[in-house]
């Protein structure tokens, strides 16, 4: 894609410090192949999870990972744009400037805490207080079991106020073969509920051939 040519959306994505960081770098190339822009962020945790689960050399610097991503999804100059945990001057830090539509995938459940208690002690917690205070989409991706009474206590709270739960437990009625398969399962109900059309998965019956 040109880096002249529109976004069809901005949306933000946060990658934080839970098991299944497979899910959010899946849903950033989906993002990236539906010609969105992603203002991401991922969490200092999140940069442990991704050198244990996958074969990623993420740098740390927002800058350089910024050049490696863009690099290894093949994305347009500026589509990728990424931002520090005290980056307060980023756009996703105030309403006026964030997308309207933010994703935490996976949401490790002190992400979860922090968000439900407005906590906004870095650029990710005040990103989805942005969100939530704004009325905007907020998908959070827990990825934890089992869930404690806390944890349920917070999904009930985020979803009291708008937010939307979408746990990373892919199904199993499209007979998945790989892990790859049971990743874009839940990366395709992600993309549904941001409105982004996705053939990653049969919507219900649909031929599951």
């Amino acid at each position: 894609m040109s880096s002249e040519q529109p976004y069809t959306r901005r949306v933000t994505l946060a990658i934080t410090g839970a098991s299944g960081v497979q899910y959010g770098l899946r849903l950033l190339q989906c993002l990236v192949e539906q010609e969105a822009q992603v203002l991401l962020m991922v969490s200092k945790a999140a940069q442990v999870v991704i050198a244990t689960e996958t074969d990623l050399k993420l740098p740390g610097a927002p800058d350089a990972m910024e050049a490696f991503l863009l690099e290894h999804f093949a994305a347009a100059p500026d589509q990728i744009k990424v931002y520090g945990r005290e980056q307060w001057m980023a756009p996703v830090a105030s309403g006026s400037g964030a997308p309207s539509a933010m994703v935490v995938c996976p949401c490790s459940t002190g992400t979860l805490s922090a968000i439900a208690c407005g906590a906004s002690n870095n650029l990710i917690e005040r990103a989805a207080d942005v969100a939530l205070k704004e009325r905007r989409q907020l998908l959070l991706v827990p990825r934890e079991a089992p869930y404690s009474e806390v944890h349920l206590e917070h999904m009930l709270k985020l979803t009291r106020m708008g937010a939307v739960i979408v746990p990373a437990s892919p199904g199993f009625y499209q007979r998945p073969k790989t892990v790859e398969d049971m990743v874009d399962f839940i990366v395709a109900r992600l993309l549904s509920q941001l409105g982004f059309e996705q053939a990653l998965l049969p919507r219900w019956g649909e031929s599951m051939l």
